[in-house]
């Protein structure tokens, strides 16, 4: 087996070495990935960025979102969290079978005091009951590659506030709230594992995966990025993780109304996307305006559904000959995601 431990704190840089590294890298043998980034999410691939998010929250908090090339559902990070991935040849394991994929992450556990751990249902690691993984794969060129997550210091109230977790979704689990079903690993490791930095749990967790005393030890299977590797990586960077058309463009048409009522009247818009972007909205209500709103309606068209874009619109716009009365960030916060 080899690893690779990736410096970059950014989950963008990340995925896209991870991608390059199993769909352009031929191993004789599997290869483990270790990566850990400040606050992000990661939607799945087939998910409506939008709808996964607390958008509002997430803008305010500087949360980097981005969507992965596997599938699955939105995950939280933050620096307290690690995240692993093992890259095999397809036809050595079965799609989907994560249970024997990440075997080898559970018995590192184990040996580090969490015997409790264990894969459960479709593809979570939990403890007594809780999730502290969520695990996703992806197969290409002959390559498969099994990602996920390990809670180990995350801070997980930040967690349930900046995902928006659909209700059903959790009433099919039994539960009240996403909180009340996830933990960390730190307390359930050996006292000494405890109070560890997420970097030094890493460690400690890659030396009980090879089982061996020291990193001196396992150097020979350390990989090392050659410098036509970072080129590659860095166009993957462009043209997936750090572009708006994948994170949010790739998202399923979808429908949204807002509504509120002002001191100086009720706007009710109803908004149609498609590929990220607004294809038809009309606003409706008992609001004042010198000018016809259908002229807003059509600048919106074509319009990138995101708070940035639709700032610019407003900043180059007079709102009050449309909305008399109501401030243009009042407007602003309400349609935007």
């Amino acid at each position: 087996m080899y690893y690779f431990i990736m410096p970059s704190r950014d989950i963008r840089d990340n995925l896209a070495t991870e991608q390059y590294l199993t769909e352009s890298k031929d191993f004789d043998a599997p290869l483990v990935l270790f990566y850990i980034q400040k606050p992000c999410i990661i939607v799945g691939r087939n998910q409506n960025t939008v709808e996964e998010l607390n958008n509002e929250y997430v803008r305010a908090h500087n949360i980097t979102v981005t969507r992965r090339v596997s599938g699955g559902g939105g995950i939280y990070d933050d620096l307290g969290n690690l995240c692993f991935s093992f890259v095999i040849d397809a036809h050595n394991e079965q799609f989907g079978n994560f249970q024997q994929i990440v075997q080898p992450i559970v018995s590192a556990l184990h040996r580090l005091g969490a015997t409790e751990a264990k894969v459960s249902g479709r593809n979570d690691i939990t403890i007594n009951g809780k999730k502290f993984s969520g695990n996703a794969m992806y197969t290409k060129n002959g390559k498969t590659f099994s990602h996920g997550t390990l809670s180990y210091n995350v801070d997980l109230d930040v967690l349930s506030k900046a995902l928006r977790v659909p209700k059903d979704k959790i009433q099919s689990k039994g539960i009240k709230s996403i909180r009340s079903r996830v933990t960390n690993i730190r307390p359930y490791l050996d006292l000494k594992y405890q109070n560890l930095t997420t970097e030094q749990f890493r460690d400690v967790l890659l030396l009980s995966l090879f089982q061996a005393q020291s990193l001196d030890e396992i150097k020979d299977h350390e990989y090392q990025l050659t410098v036509a590797d970072q080129a590659a990586i860095d166009a993957l960077k462009t043209k997936y993780y750090y572009n708006w058309d994948w994170v949010y463009g790739k998202s399923p048409e979808f429908t949204v109304q807002k509504r509120h009522h002002f001191a100086m009247g009720t706007i009710d818009a109803r908004i149609r996307v498609e590929h990220g972007k607004i294809t038809a909205i009309r606003f409706y209500g008992d609001f004042f305006g010198t000018e016809d709103v259908s002229q807003l309606e059509q600048k919106l068209m074509g319009v990138n559904y995101d708070y940035q874009a639709l700032q610019e619109i407003f900043n180059s716009n007079d709102l009050n000959q449309y909305f008399t009365g109501i401030k243009a960030k009042e407007v602003l916060d309400l349609l935007a995601p």
